[in-house]
């Protein structure tokens, strides 16, 4: 390792890698994607970030870490760490630099667990045996005696070395063959695909393939790019859905082909051409960065950029063709408009697919940039609107190898839920609307720098304090102007009804609590549109120059998608006969951010032990992983497609009353006693 180096492990992420000495332990999480708490911006005022040096030698990790590793104790520490506290090795995440091998433990309330990019790849155990395998293969070159093939000749030697049979070849990879059997000196690296296919040929030995796994949601699209021999993620890429032109939900775009001559080709080359970019994307980040060369004084011609490398750091320099494989999984209607399938009968009941099963197609027939002779894994679909993305979360999350009765809630544009344990699995799908991705609402917006990402309400002053994306301290550790508010994003918008509900600002309906905000200036009626509203942020707050606001409209707006999950939830444990659930897993991006203790008190899914509610993030995208590192999970997926029972939600006969009364907070008659001593008496009891 690096002398200037250290090795730094966060428990309980599990997250690693070896960071600069010298660096904050705040700077080093940053580093490692390890969110701790810093409200005040590192100014060494909150005391939020407070994380703890273990002690001792760590087999497991091979390292050594000690108190001794990390700067000298700082006076600004003593006002939030007690001495006992310093004896067991608490120090200030701002404060303490890294000087040699740590093992950190990041307590709950130090941790912040946001991330802009909600798409990152979560530390999930997989079995190594993927579709594209490298056999390195020297034979002899032809002779007047022996002048066969070299197609037959590499085959010859694959059976005599690795016992593989019946190997057939791409026609692109034959065209590719001779000069590559020639310049490696009848030595190469044959990339074979399942044990069948022939779909790369190298000159000499290769180490190396790599691949993609591909999550396309209605509205971002992610890709995880691996080394498919060592199963290590080299990067994660995400981008919006270029498709978003052409409306926020599944429903609009199906309507968009029905109505537009060329609407399904339109968005299937959109979404294509999105891929190839993303893929560009990938592959750029493999060189180092490059900037402007400097012109000499009235020198002409065209600006040219040089490669700035980074020290120590060594790039992989990759092209198009070093990815292999690829692996893809949408929803059902996402699904059917990238292939060019007609996805009008998905949208009218009963909601048939073109197609459940996975699909093996050639990249190249669908205009993917990519290796020419490799395949795309299409994942396959369950049903009209829970598709390849539900069979990525449940290959992921696996419920059907436990006893325990797992509610798997994956929060996106439309709700999936799925519900059971290895004897029985049912899903459904609701409506869930853009309304929490922050369409919809007066000042919803994507996860972008200025969004509002946490919010939190006094219940006493009813004062706002609040985070926005791109700056660390909060609102009331800030000066005003320095906050440059724009609007709220999906957790601000799941953070906020919560904090409205629990500091009395609205009532158990949703209505703004009029008698008790009777002259607070946060409250007011809207001149121009009559709506009630709360101001969340002050003009001067702002970078638009207005107030930021919640009106009553965008309450309701937030109770329809939130009662539709509820009602779901209900519903579905009802039809499987039980009391409650075990487990609740909450997936999608907004699994990475939801606070658990607020979706319990907005009454996302029925009461439950806060301790059982678990964020699995980005399991779609995760599903997608383990298919391309590990080919069983490819037939695990056809079997979960064809083996979980779809529930149609809306066809229930009490769904419309169980909608109505999931729409109250937490609801209008469930009992939630794990909230007891969470939010006060009398509001739960209203």
């Amino acid at each position: 390792m690096d002398d200037d180096k250290a090795m730094v492990i966060f428990q309980p992420s599990g997250r690693r890698g070896e960071v600069p000495k010298g660096v904050t332990l705040i700077e080093a999480s940053r580093l490692l994607g390890v969110d701790i708490e810093a409200l005040c911006g590192e100014k060494k005022v909150c005391g939020k970030c407070i994380v703890r040096i273990e002690e001792g030698h760590f087999e497991k990790y091979g390292v050594t870490s000690s108190k001794d590793n990390v700067t000298a104790w700082q006076e600004e520490e003593e006002k939030f760490i007690t001495e006992a506290q310093r004896e067991k090795g608490l120090r200030l995440g701002c404060v303490a630099l890294v000087e040699g091998d740590l093992l950190v433990f990041v307590p709950e309330e130090s941790r912040a667990g946001k991330q802009v990019v909600s798409k990152a790849a979560r530390d999930i155990h997989i079995d190594h045996n993927p579709a594209i395998r490298l056999y390195y293969v020297e034979v002899d070159p032809p002779t007047f005696e022996e002048p066969t093939g070299d197609f037959e000749r590499i085959c010859r030697g694959l059976e005599r070395e690795y016992g593989l049979q019946d190997l057939t070849i791409d026609i692109f990879t034959l065209r590719t063959l001779p000069e590559a059997l020639r310049e490696g000196k009848w030595a190469v690296t044959v990339s074979v695909w399942n044990n069948k296919e022939v779909i790369r040929v190298r000159p000499g030995k290769v180490e190396k393939a790599y691949g993609l796994a591909i999550d396309v949601g209605t509205t971002t699209v992610a890709a995880y790019f691996c080394d498919l021999t060592t199963m290590e993620v080299i990067d994660t890429v995400s981008m919006m859905n270029p498709q978003c032109k052409y409306g926020e939900d599944v429903m609009a775009r199906i309507t968009f082909h029905m109505t537009t001559p060329d609407g399904l080709q339109r968005m299937s080359d959109d979404i294509i051409e999105g891929l190839n970019d993303l893929i560009e994307k990938a592959i750029a980040n493999t060189y180092p960065p490059k900037k402007k060369k400097k012109k000499k004084k009235g020198e002409e011609g065209p600006t040219e950029y040089v490669e700035v490398p980074e020290e120590g750091k060594t790039y992989l320099r990759l092209t198009r063709n070093d990815i292999e494989d690829i692996t893809i999984g949408f929803n059902t209607a996402m699904h059917h408009i990238l292939l060019g399938l007609n996805p009008e009968y998905v949208g009218l009941a009963p909601f048939p697919p073109v197609i459940h099963h996975s699909m093996d197609i050639k990249a190249r027939d669908l205009g993917v940039q990519i290796n020419p002779s490799s395949y795309m894994f299409v994942l396959p679909n369950e049903a009209g609107f829970v598709g390849a993305d539900n069979v990525g979360v449940l290959i992921a999350e696996e419920p059907y190898k436990h006893e325990e009765n797992q509610l798997i809630i994956d929060i996106g544009t439309n709700g999936e839920l799925v519900l059971g344990n290895r004897h029985k699995l049912i899903s459904s799908s609701c409506a869930t609307g853009p309304a929490l991705e922050g369409a919809q609402l007066s000042f919803g917006m994507r996860a972008a720098p200025g969004a509002m990402e946490r919010i939190e309400i006094d219940p006493e002053t009813k004062e706002v304090n609040y985070k926005v994306i791109g700056r660390d301290a909060w609102r009331k550790y800030s000066e005003p102007k320095d906050m440059k508010a724009k609007g709220i994003c999906g957790s601000g918008i799941l953070d906020v009804l919560a904090e409205l509900y629990t500091s009395a600002v609205i009532t158990k309906s949703g209505v703004f609590n009029k008698k008790g905000l009777k002259d607070h200036p946060r409250f007011r009626i809207n001149p121009d549109n009559k709506q009630p509203e709360f101001v969340l942020a002050w003009a001067e707050e702002s970078s638009i120059d207005k107030d930021i606001v919640i009106t009553q409209k965008d309450v309701r707006q937030i109770q329809l998608a939130k009662g539709a999950l509820y009602a779901g939830c209900k519903l579905m444990v009802k039809r499987m006969g039980l009391e409650k659930v075990d487990k609740v897993k909450i997936a999608g991006a907004f699994g990475t951010h939801v606070d658990r203790t607020k979706a319990l008190i907005m009454g996302l899914f029925p009461d439950c032990e806060i301790e059982m509610i678990q964020s699995v993030g980005n399991a779609a995208g995760d599903g997608c992983r383990a298919a391309l590192l590990n080919v069983k999970k490819r037939i695990e997926a056809n079997w979960c497609s064809r083996n979980v029972e779809y529930i149609e939600l809306t066809v229930e006969e009490t769904f419309q009353q169980d909608f109505m009364e999931a729409m109250q907070l937490p609801h209008m008659t469930d009992e939630f006693p794990h909230l007891k001593g969470i939010v006060p008496e009398e509001i739960l009891k209203q």
